[in-house]
């Protein structure tokens, strides 16, 4: 019966069929009948495993032969009819939907550089000029480090921060290996960083900035990655957060609360009354644009978008983020909400986080997301003022 298994049995199932030693007494016909009953059901058992197992296997490798396909098609879209007639093209309700499930990876560096633009007419020869000024300051001020958080500090104390970068580049993407010390990316990055540095003394280096440096140069050359980098800090939402603007960061967290409030009514009330804030959980994922607390993979499907859609999109994420873990949140206290959404689940679906972003509504009482912005910066008395922890 043995030698026509598919497959050899466990172990300890020999004990199981196997007679006993001549030393011992034989068993008896009842003995040996159940035995083989034992056995025969572990075996149906173990055979049931595999197939099971052999199914999984099955589905996995069909769902990624089919995920290629559908990357290799899109990219060809992209390649072929997209990029060549990328200002006809960009705003169409096909592309749009195209860009909404992901911008292939092969064309991702493009496609977001085409969206970013380059509002300040950044060139090759300015990042050149502004590295050959971080390198110049690195060796002539090895050991100088500043706080970026003060904005009374001089330009020449801005460019001091080049130190912090050191500190930073090891903490970026730690799993990957290629950002740190003696890693193929390590010297990238800190060319990027260091030349915005010296590009916005005014704004300098500031923690978070290595995440949204590192992903644009695991998309793009230097150059374009610094030109990139330089216009998509210059974006409003943007700029707020890292000059620590805090009447128009307040003016962001207000209109956030009212979609909060549209979208998620119950959340948003268990919020309120454990006097849970915006600021404990935003701020985080606005400064690294998700690419910290999420998937790598995710994060850049949510660039994607960002890209597509502008700072909207980034508050829309983080509903989307809420609304998917809504059933958790709704049952915790303050100081569980707070380290749950500092630290998110190391494994969050990609589809469905993009459904419950779907399903967010970006009106509010007829006005959209800019709308409600507009009107809070017109009337500061509505932003109510951020407490601390």
């Amino acid at each position: 019966v043995r030698k026509n298994l598919q497959f050899e049995p466990l172990s300890t199932t020999a004990l199981i069929l196997e007679h006993r030693p001549a030393n011992l007494p034989a068993k008896s016909v009842e003995e040996a009948e159940k035995h083989q009953q034992q056995y025969e059901e572990m075996v149906a058992q173990a055979r049931k495993r595999e197939l099971k197992e052999a199914q999984k296997r099955r589905k996995q490798f069909e769902d990624r032969v089919k995920l290629e396909e559908s990357i290799g098609n899109a990219a060809l879209t992209w390649n072929q009819e997209i990029l060549p007639n990328w200002h006809t093209l960009r705003s169409s309700r096909r592309v749009r939907d195209l860009w909404w499930q992901g911008v292939p990876p092969s064309v991702r560096g493009r496609v977001w550089r085409l969206a970013i633009g380059n509002d300040l007419n950044i060139t090759h020869e300015l990042f050149n000029i502004c590295l050959a000024r971080a390198k110049e300051k690195c060796s002539a001020a090895p050991t100088t480090a500043i706080s970026t958080a003060d904005t009374g500090s001089s330009h020449a104390d801005r460019e001091a921060s080049l130190e912090l970068i050191k500190l930073d580049i090891s903490r970026t993407f730690p799993s990957l290996c290629i950002f740190q010390q003696g890693g193929p990316y390590h010297d990238v990055l800190h060319s990027v960083l260091g030349a915005y540095t010296c590009y916005r003394p005014d704004v300098g280096y500031v923690q978070g900035m290595s995440f949204i440096a590192a992903v644009l140069i695991l998309n793009m050359d230097t150059a374009e990655t610094f030109i990139a980098f330089a216009n998509l800090l210059n974006k409003p939402c943007q700029m707020a957060f890292y000059r620590v603007d805090h009447s128009l960061m307040l003016t962001y967290f207000a209109a956030f609360e009212v979609f909060f409030e549209e979208n998620l009514p119950k959340l948003f009330a268990h919020f309120k009354s454990n006097s849970l804030t915006p600021d404990i959980y935003l701020i985080d994922w606005i400064f690294t644009l998700y690419s910290k607390p999420l998937p790598l993979d995710l994060a850049c499907r949510v660039w994607d978008v960002f890209c597509r859609d502008g700072e909207e999109f980034l508050f829309r994420t983080a509903l989307g983020l809420l609304r998917l873990y809504e059933d958790v949140l709704t049952h915790m206290d303050f100081i569980h909400i707070a380290q749950f959404l500092t630290r998110l689940p190391e494994h969050v679906p990609s589809d469905g986080l993009f459904s419950c972003i779907a399903t967010v509504n970006m009106t509010c009482r007829s006005k959209k997301w800019t709308q409600v912005l507009q009107a809070l910066q017109k009337d500061p008395e509505r932003v109510s003022p951020v407490p601390k922890h």
